[in-house]
């Protein structure tokens, strides 16, 4: 039985995996050439002007906040997307029906967000130091805040993609929420330079703490302790897992 399962969980996450990279240029290769014309835009439009913050050259500081910010958003957009289509098409009870635990059925959704999240984000790495020549500082940070970061958004994906209805409603949420948090999060500016009371609003966007440590792992300098954004980023995870386990649990909006 237990085989049993894990080949069951594994056809899951092998199913999520396969969704995204069926259709690669899309769900891959796109987030990636947005990543760098971002990256073209705003070393052309401020290079002059600014040549570095933090005393590190502009491109190679923007840099990992828009590889973070790509992982971020296709690892929202994964589960989002394909447990809406699911239930929109009316075959999520195919999924529901399959011998998987409340559990199992929240982690193989997440994982397979990470898995997209981690991939956009390899190749808009390759892509970017083709222009900036990354160099990574710590491996550990640039892990735990890639599956922190990951994780969060895939979660999150999982949770939305239940609640919405329709594609309207998650569309307001990646429009109004998930895009606004990830583009005021410090991927293009460090908080440092906001006032006081910005500064203070930052400190409670787990976003900003996601592409702080990340950009930490290659610059070495960071605007924020990395210990309270971990604990941060530790507890946000905890909390929206148990809020997805419980959605599937309750059948919330999937078992009628």
């Amino acid at each position: 039985m237990i085989d049993y399962n894990f080949l069951c969980f594994f056809t899951l996450v092998k199913k999520e995996v396969f969704r995204f990279l069926k259709v690669g240029i899309q769900t891959v290769i796109g987030p990636a050439i947005s990543s760098l014309l971002f990256l073209a835009v705003f070393s052309l439009a401020l290079g002059r002007s600014v040549n570095s913050i933090n005393g590190i050259d502009l491109s190679y500081f923007i840099a990992p906040g828009l590889i973070m910010m790509t992982m971020l958003q296709n690892s929202f957009a994964n589960s989002a997307s394909s447990i809406g289509q699911s239930k929109f098409q009316g075959n999520i009870v195919d999924i529901l029906m399959a011998p998987l635990n409340n559990l199992e059925l929240a982690f193989g959704f997440i994982i397979g967000s990470v898995c997209r999240g981690v991939v956009c984000g390899l190749v808009t790495t390759l892509g970017v130091m083709i222009f900036v020549p990354l160099q990574v500082h710590s491996f550990t940070a640039l892990i735990f805040f890639s599956l922190m970061g990951c994780t969060m958004m895939g979660t999150l994906g999982t949770i939305v993609g239940i609640w919405a209805d329709k594609w309207d409603q998650q569309q307001g949420i990646t429009n109004f929420i998930v895009l606004p948090l990830t583009f005021l999060s410090g991927t293009f500016y460090s908080i440092s330079r906001l006032p006081e009371f910005w500064q203070t609003v930052s400190s409670f966007n787990p976003f900003f703490y996601n592409i702080d440590g990340f950009r930490y792992a290659f610059t070495g300098i960071s605007d924020s302790s990395l210990i309270q954004g971990s604990t941060f980023l530790i507890i946000i995870n905890i909390i929206l897992i148990l809020l997805c386990y419980f959605m599937f649990r309750k059948g919330y909006k999937i078992k009628f």
